[in-house]
């Protein structure tokens, strides 16, 4: 194949890898595998001296897909120059004075404020056109929706989701394997929601890295006193150091110590002129400023041999294959496993058993393979299930080609609805993360809920099996057979029918009683008559116990468990008839939903709004400019902070 036959072949392969990844969320090659193919693009242009005109050397982004309202930026938002050396940031940095921050991998954001209020948010999109998403940016974690700063502001930063969240995210919501591989595609389609209920929910934060404008603010021609200002005003800064030609390197290094500690995603540094006027002076190629640059961490790699290809079913269908290979150390730690993500990109990688491939760390923190030295190609993708031995099914969506389960009955598909039973809402029973249930549920041990209840008849396998012990497999065991005293309304949240949570089902147990028989055939006009259960949830109630399957479980449960009686005792309807709402931070609960159950337990009720119905608005923070704060202010509801809570409810102990 001659050079300009190649070019086009990375050129079609490169664009249709960037389409996927900036505007479906969705990833058929590595970041590692892109970079080595454009860095081998931008080789043959320059050796050749021909550029094509859809070369993603030249282009700065992709066609924004989706339903969000476009809207044009009003200076096109550039990609960064890139190098792997630190002595070319020297070299470019000369004898300037610099800021070399975090390279956040995220979405990129504009902001513009007026007034002090955030008016306009807009995603970078393709460049020149991004997607509108002022309603998602108001319920971002930790930006301000109103500053100081009365005149209009433009500024650029990144939305992310840190790691922390995203594993937490990622145990809540079913379709997450299908959807998102890391916190860059979660944020992706989180920012991107057309309901900014979802968005809240993501916890997604948001680090300016740029001030475009700002109306009659003196900076003194510096890049700090902006960031500076910027975090005054209460904005969330990418974290930075000021650096020179002195100690640009010893900062770099400081940067990569604190890698495998940062709870945030990050593909390298940005570096960029302190000097505003002198950076502003040299102007821009046809793709990138000239007044910044970003740096990339040359990726240690590790040549090792792949052993075999484990494939992991997940609770969406979805089966990922999982590279295992001879340990390599890499990054300080020791790494014998990689995911492969999809059919896709194994099929490109060509992996084979006995290969030799080369592995590294992404962003040094995630195993991932980084070529094929061999490309025997020879693993055979599964026709069944791993799990339950049902048929396998490969789809292709946007380009990306997966192995799906198709037996609806599949127990990986059960882990979420294992989850929610051991929740500490639920049956509390300490010990069995996501994970975990994942691994039993792999290995047969569990095919219903009752199956907890005899995980006694496997001790040797679970004492067995990595991350545990004699010791952790006996503490499982003890919050077990502790789980199995619980209260009726417990296990009727616990069963995970539709709707229905926690109060809901305190409230049914308290109307219906608590004897199985009378809840498993209550009827749809006893249960509507129920204070918080309504059609909808009625319907469900009913629709759940009139599947035999379901109720023949219930039954099973109850012979395992022991209940104690809810009793009511005069301070039980001691909040009786009022309603309250929560926001803000907590002091002395460790969560809402605690406080959310003692109200409850007192005869109270929780909204998430504030109406004329709210006798109470609880938040710590009374001066608050929040929307609950406000409305409640409007309707002369009283905020009352925690403390004043426990007076009202006699509970002044646990303050």
């Amino acid at each position: 194949m001659n050079s300009l036959d190649r070019m086009k072949e990375l050129v079609e392969v490169l664009n249709r890898a960037g389409k996927s990844y900036y505007s479906e969320g969705t990833e058929i090659m590595s970041n590692f595998e892109y970079d080595r193919l454009y860095d081998e693009l931008l080789r043959l242009e320059k050796e050749t001296g021909c550029v094509m005109s859809d070369s993603p050397t030249v282009n700065v982004g992709y066609e924004v897909l989706s339903e969000l309202p476009k809207e044009r930026h009003e200076s096109p938002m550039l990609s960064l120059d890139k190098t792997k050396e630190p002595e070319a940031l020297v070299s470019w940095l000369g004898s300037q004075k610099g800021l070399l921050s975090w390279k956040l991998d995220g979405l990129t954001i504009v902001l513009t404020y007026d007034g002090g209020k955030l008016v306009k948010a807009v995603t970078r999109g393709n460049g020149e056109v991004g997607e509108i998403i002022t309603q998602n940016a108001k319920v971002f974690k930790n930006l301000p929706v109103s500053i100081p700063y009365t005149g209009k502001l433009v500024i650029r930063g990144e939305a992310i989701i840190t790691y922390s969240d995203f594993e937490k995210i990622n145990e809540k919501i079913p379709e997450i394997d299908a959807k998102y591989k890391n916190p860059r595609n979660l944020c992706s389609g989180s920012v991107r929601q057309l309901n900014n209920k979802i968005t809240a929910e993501r916890n997604v934060r948001f680090f300016a890295f740029s001030l475009v404008s700002a109306e009659n603010v003196d900076f003194e021609n510096s890049r700090k006193k902006q960031f500076e200002w910027l975090a005054g005003q209460g904005f969330g800064v990418v974290e930075y150091r000021e650096v020179d030609a002195e100690n640009l390197i010893d900062t770099i290094e400081w940067f990569e110590k604190r890698i495998a500690k940062n709870d945030f995603p990050s593909d390298g540094l940005v570096i960029l002129y302190d000097d505003i006027a002198y950076g502003e002076s040299l102007g821009r190629t046809a793709k990138f400023p000239r007044n910044s640059m970003a740096f990339k961490w040359t990726d240690e790699t590790a040549e090792t041999t792949l052993r075999k290809i484990e494939w992991s079913a997940s609770r969406t269908g979805l089966i990922n294959p999982i590279a295992v290979f001879d340990t390599v150390e890499l990054e300080g730690t020791l790494v014998s496993r990689a995911s492969v993500h999809n059919i896709s990109i194994m099929e490109g990688l060509k992996l084979g058993i006995g290969d030799r491939i080369t592995v590294f760390k992404a962003n040094m923190i995630i195993p991932q393979i980084a070529d094929n030295l061999t490309g025997s190609g020879n693993v055979s993708i599964p026709e069944i299930c791993p799990v339950c031995g049902g048929s396998t099914q490969l789809r292709k969506v946007n380009d990306v080609k997966s192995l799906y389960c198709t037996n609806p009955e599949c127990q990986a598909k059960h882990v979420k609805r294992f989850a929610h039973f051991v929740s500490r809402d639920a049956m509390n029973i300490e010990g069995l993360s996501e994970a975990t249930l994942e691994k039993f549920i792999q290995k047969g041990l569990l095919k219903d809920f009752t199956d907890l209840y005899h995980l006694d008849k496997y001790k040797d396998i679970i004492s067995g099996m990595e991350g545990f012990g004699e010791k952790s497999c006996d503490n499982l065991l003890r919050a077990v057979e502790t789980s199995r005293k619980t209260t009726m309304p417990k296990l009727i949240y616990s069963l995970g029918i539709s709707g229905i949570g926690l109060s809901n089902a305190k409230m049914i147990v308290k109307a219906i009683g608590e004897n199985p028989d009378m809840l498993a055939g209550a009827d749809r006009a006893s249960l509507e008559a129920v204070y918080g259960v309504g059609e909808v949830l009625a319907d469900a109630f009913v629709s759940y116990f009139e599947n035999e399957k379901n109720k023949n479980l219930f039954y099973r449960l109850t012979d395992e468990l022991e209940f104690e009686t809810e009793t009511e005792t005069a301070e039980g309807a001691r909040l009786d008839g009022k309603t309250f709402v929560v926001t803000g931070s907590l002091k002395h609960f460790e969560n809402r939903n605690q406080l959310k159950d003692l109200i409850e337990s007192l005869g109270g009720k929780v909204t998430g709004s504030v109406t004329g119905k709210t006798s109470y608005l609880i938040n710590n923070d009374s001066t608050s400019a929040s929307s609950k704060n406000k409305t409640a202010v409007k309707l002369g509801i009283p905020i009352i902070t925690e403390e004043e809570f426990l007076v009202i409810a006699g509970k002044e102990d646990l303050m």
